[in-house]
């Protein structure tokens, strides 16, 4: 197999060659936007490869979640986008001759391991940076190709149409195809920092633009390209503030009818998707002007230009065109418990799924949106190190920590410091997320080993990335838990 990521092929063969011994698989993920990118791309790898499976998510692999994977009657379970922190737990129930377990996870392992343990950490190569779960799943979705004895039938393509040149029907034989869904785990992963992606990423990017599934180019870095109308689409584009257009509505609109464009069809706003390349060149020079006449630093103006990451085969002017929009849309189901419809539209279904997607994503932007005035209204508790906030009941523990993401930078909330946020989980424990800044980690920050070491000094247990990580804590436990964060944080930045 010529792989995306040499450093994993021995792995990843070892792994997918188990995959091949098994009568039946038990694959399990985790439900953001990576954990449904990456449980879709196994589950088209087992299926083209002919191997029986069924699909469980779970919020979070603790210990009762392992438990009940081991009481199923699957003796072959395969982990994607989780495992690799759990193996502790996992390793007890391999011992005990319950079940083999098969991880392509990308997460910070605990000291123990297992044989089938696909890690990009195990390798030198960044679980946080360069490659997410979905990309763990790809390079074995690759393998298991490579290793597998069924021949997937050449002309029928991923969508279940005909293949139209033999370049997509390869793609599909050899799984280069399942790229696409790679590129939107990592970029709801948060891996795209500065812009674009970076390290192993880059060799599933290439072999996604090769398969015909994915292009790339600059663009503006504003999100929304593909599905909101001009007005909004510079309104909202809150990373690079530009006085006068960002947060201001009627800014954005004065500025857009001082551009010689045809802004309106039908009486309907365009979209930056539907614009010539001329026109966008005329919107990004003005764009740029006003910063530089507003006094936005050089550094900031530069941001305003991106890698765009486009799934060629999705219609123009949906969220599934946009490698930023489609993992959007996932972390939606995710976050209300549907993940079965984040799947669904990962595996082609454009009608019930999509359209349930979207009504989620609908409902999943007005509570960011009062999570957002929450937190702006009240503040953040300032700690020497963190920040922190506690929601109660009143922001789901599932959108939280985007909440406390998509906070920081507005009035009383510092990007100086990571941020920490609490939201209820059940009458006995406290759902934790922190958030902190590339810029940070770069410093030193590690959020990963923050949340695992606060939480099991006051009893509960965590993990996650260096930019962001999650854990859960007996409620009661906070305040112990923010003291102890703050003296890992304050060792970290020192």
């Amino acid at each position: 197999m010529a792989g995306p990521v040499p450093e994993l092929e021995d792995r990843a063969r070892t792994c997918a060659t188990r995959l091949c011994e098994a009568d039946r698989v038990l694959l399990a993920s985790h439900i953001d936007a990576d954990g449904l990118t990456s449980a879709a791309i196994a589950a088209q790898a087992l299926e083209r490869a002919g191997i029986p499976f069924e699909t469980v998510f779970k919020k979070q692999l603790d210990e009762d979640a392992v438990a009940a994977i081991a009481a199923t009657d699957y003796e072959t379970v395969l982990f994607t986008d989780f495992g690799s922190g759990q193996l502790d737990s996992i390793g007890d129930h391999e011992d005990a001759g319950e079940f083999t377990p098969v991880i392509a996870d990308h997460h910070q392992p605990t000291d123990r391991d297992t044989e089938f343990h696909l890690n990009p950490l195990l390798f030198g190569i960044n679980g946080a940076s360069e490659l997410s779960g979905a990309g763990a799943s790809y390079v074995l979705a690759r393998a298991l190709a490579d290793v597998s004895d069924t021949d997937p039938e050449p002309s029928v393509t991923a969508d279940g149409g005909t293949a139209t040149a033999s370049g997509a029907a390869n793609a599909r034989a050899d799984n280069r195809d399942l790229a696409a869904l790679a590129v939107v785990g990592a970029v709801g992963d948060m891996q795209a920092a500065g812009g674009e992606l970076h390290g192993a990423n880059e060799g599933i990017v290439e072999e996604g633009v090769a398969a015909g599934v994915l292009e790339t180019g600059k663009d503006l870095a504003l999100y929304g390209k593909q599905t909101r109308p001009l007005p909004k689409l510079l309104e909202y584009a809150t990373d690079v503030h530009i006085p006068g257009i960002s947060n201001d509505e009627n800014g954005a609109l004065r500025f857009l009818d001082g551009l010689d464009l045809e802004l309106k069809r039908d009486g309907e706003w365009r979209r930056w998707a539907g614009l010539t390349n001329e026109e966008k060149r005329t919107v990004a020079s003005a764009l740029v002007r006003r910063a530089v006449s507003s006094g936005v630093p050089a550094t900031k103006i530069d941001g305003l230009v991106s890698t765009a990451y486009v799934l060629c085969e999705e219609p123009v002017g949906t969220e599934l065109r946009d490698a930023s929009e489609f993992s959007t849309l996932l972390n939606a189901t995710a976050r209300y418990e549907r993940a079965d419809v984040g799947l669904g539209v990962c595996l082609g279904d454009r009608d019930g799924a999509l359209e349930r997607a979207r009504q989620l994503l609908r409902e999943h932007r007005r509570n960011l949106s009062a999570g957002i005035d929450l937190v702006t209204s009240e503040g953040a508790t300032q700690e020497e190190h963190v920040q922190w906030f506690h929601a109660s009941d009143e922001i789901r523990e599932t959108i939280v920590g985007i909440v406390a993401g998509m906070a920081m930078g507005n009035a009383g909330i510092s990007r100086s410091k990571p941020i920490i946020a609490f939201a209820e989980k059940n009458e006995e424990e406290v759902k934790v997320s922190a958030r902190g800044t590339h810029s940070l980690v770069r410093q030193g920050l590690d959020l990963s080993v923050v949340m695992g070491e606060a939480s099991r000094a006051v009893g509960g247990d965590g993990g996650g990335h260096d930019v962001a990580a999650g854990a859960t804590v007996p409620k009661g436990k906070e305040d112990a838990f923010v003291e102890r964060a703050d003296e890992i944080v304050g060792e970290q930045l020192s």
